[in-house]
């Protein structure tokens, strides 16, 4: 019992097992980084920098035994911290970890990854970051728009959360906002966008729209789709303006309160005995050879999925509109019946008082 016990606390550290002291070590780095000498601190920079991933060879092949994309965003994470609290004594540049969160954003998978790791970084790098370039600060804007839409609603909340405050703090990229064909007015500064680019300062978001804000501006999520009508309303404001703010959080706090919300609301299900699980798992996954999937065609038009994801997300916000206006006609009715009885409860009082009186006049006369 002792052993299985230890073995779901070290699972609950780090779930891919393989680094399970990692994590509290990080932890305890930046929780007391205000204590290390700082003879050590270059030394610990570089080693963080070592184990985050990051190459100056673009082309070298990572190895088998690399940290998960979570891991590595600790270390992203407990670099910043360091930092902060060595503000004043600590002279570094820490550019090759804004390059690295700029590459882990495209790694990351919900199903692998933990979400709460990324929303962490996103707020201790580009949240808490004191102003950012104007190319970086596009080119991270860009990145997360894409994520947004590739993603739940907890991470892209947290992605738009994230891309607001750096619109907000970097008024020369809301014109990534026009609606213009070939990019921003600012695009003739740049030659091309290229999302493939490792280097923020070489991805050219500057020549791009973000487009994506109009699709999530038709999401599901209504916290997500209202996020998104409030950053486009930023493209007709001055330069100095800031729209009204409807959600005066970090990334990673409403990144909690989504994911939190969306737990809520799961319906509870019955566990399946393991035998009912092996074989659904049977009967749902089926190996295909290569050469049936060369032979198959997978293309899709492009038009005909729009119109098909238009109408679905136009549906399932039609039902949560309609779930909203039963919730309110129902607590409008519930107040209308109370104030009749008030006042069905207030006639009767009244009546009882005119019948006091009128014995009281009798017994005096």
């Amino acid at each position: 019992m002792a052993a299985s016990n230890s073995r779901t606390k070290v699972n609950n550290v780090s779930p891919g097992g393989s680094h399970p002291l990692l994590t509290p070590c990080l932890e305890g780095l930046g929780k007391f980084s205000h204590l290390i000498d700082l003879d050590f601190m270059g030394e610990l920079i570089s080693c963080l920098k070592k184990l985050s991933g990051y190459s100056d060879r673009q082309d070298e092949i990572p190895n088998d035994n690399a940290l998960s994309v979570s891991e590595r965003l600790q270390c992203c994470i407990v670099v910043f911290k360091v930092w902060r609290s060595n503000l004043e004594a600590l002279n570094v540049d820490l550019q090759d970890f804004f390059v690295q969160l700029y590459n882990l954003i495209l790694e990351y998978r919900p199903d692998r990854d933990h979400g709460e790791v990324l929303a962490d970084a996103l707020k201790t790098l580009l949240w808490e970051g004191r102003q950012h370039d104007m190319l970086r600060a596009a080119a991270f804007i860009k990145r997360l728009a894409t994520f947004a839409l590739s993603f739940g609603s907890a991470e892209a909340i947290a992605a738009l959360v994230t891309l607001k405050h750096l619109l907000q703090k970097n008024s020369k990229c809301r014109n990534m906002l026009e609606n213009d064909s070939g990019g921003g007015s600012l695009s003739c500064l740049v030659a091309k966008y290229n999302p493939e680019a490792t280097d923020p300062y070489l991805s050219g978001a500057l020549a791009s729209v973000l487009w994506e804000l109009s699709l999530l501006e038709k999401h599901y999520d209504i916290s997500v789709s209202s996020m998104a009508s409030n950053i486009l309303s930023m493209a007709n404001l001055n330069p100095t303006q800031n729209p009204v703010p409807i959600l005066n959080v970090n990334p990673l706090e409403a990144y909690r309160d989504l994911s939190l919300e969306r737990e809520l609301s799961k319906p509870a299900s019955k566990a399946l005995p393991l035998n009912l699980k092996r074989k659904r798992r049977a009967k749902e996954f089926v190996a295909l050879s290569p050469d049936v999937l060369q032979k198959a065609d997978c293309s899709v038009d492009k038009d005909e999925l729009e119109e098909k994801l238009q109408s679905h997300f136009s549906v399932l916000r039609g039902i949560s509109e309609n779930e909203r206006l039963r919730a309110e006609l129902n607590h409008t009715l519930s107040s209308i019946n109370m104030y009749k009885e008030y006042k069905k409860q207030k006639r009767k009082n009244m009546k009882v008082k005119t019948g006091r009186k009128k014995n009281s006049k009798a017994l005096a006369v």
